[in-house]
């Protein structure tokens, strides 16, 4: 049954190929992102926005050859939730680039040590993503990258505390800058988790193939 259908015919192996590039693209972001939050180069996250309208056209040819009777009926709906969640993560990391633009210097520095962190983690948890996929194709046991992308997870928990708790004890008088600040954090946090659910999606769907 696995053979059948992920080595199947032309149109799974297309939605392999392409998904293999989507899980990549969004890696390419994730590190671009990185290293924009590393040397606080404002300019430098246009580079999000490029990568997720190539992901974007990518992502809707993935759609149109599943429609087009990619993989059997059962398998197909847990296909498209791991696209989507993908999809999501590079939506909310392009809110996360649009936030920092903004972001002002002195509130940043308070937290940049913990910001580069989370930056670092999710890229690390895209790559394991990445290898996770290929695993599943290899018919590889995805135990150990499901359980290491869940410890990654945990640690962004862990470090957006310690970030509530320095912004907690800021003085921060105009709304805007408020607001910015709180939507940044929840957007560079939320990445982890969507990364998460994708790699549970691919769980589910290793353990529907057997």
């Amino acid at each position: 049954m696995f053979d059948k259908l992920i080595s199947g015919g032309k149109l799974e192996k297309r939605v392999i190929k392409d998904i293999q590039t989507h899980i990549r693209i969004l890696c390419s972001a994730l590190e671009c992102f990185r290293h924009s939050l590393s040397t606080e180069n404002r300019q430098e996250t246009s580079c999000v926005a490029d990568l997720e309208r190539e992901a974007d056209s990518v992502r809707r040819e993935i759609i149109s050859t599943i429609h087009q009777g990619a993989f059997l009926p059962f398998i197909r709906p847990n296909i498209c939730r791991f696209i989507e969640m993908v999809d999501e993560a590079f939506d909310t990391l392009e809110d996360a680039a649009f936030e920092f633009r903004y972001l002002k210097d002195d509130i940043y520095k308070i937290i940049k040590n913990e910001c580069e962190h989370i930056a670092k983690i999710n890229s690390a948890m895209c790559e394991i993503l990445s290898i996770a996929f290929d695993t599943l194709l290899e018919k590889g046991d995805l135990k150990e990258k499901n359980l290491a992308i869940r410890i990654y997870e945990k640690q962004v928990d862990d470090l957006k505390f310690e970030i509530v708790d320095k912004l907690r004890h800021l003085e921060i008088t105009n709304f805007w800058d408020g607001k910015i600040i709180s939507d940044f954090v929840e957007y560079i946090t939320k990445i982890s988790d969507l990364i998460e659910d994708a790699s549970d999606y691919l769980y589910i769907i290793e353990i529907s193939l057997k």
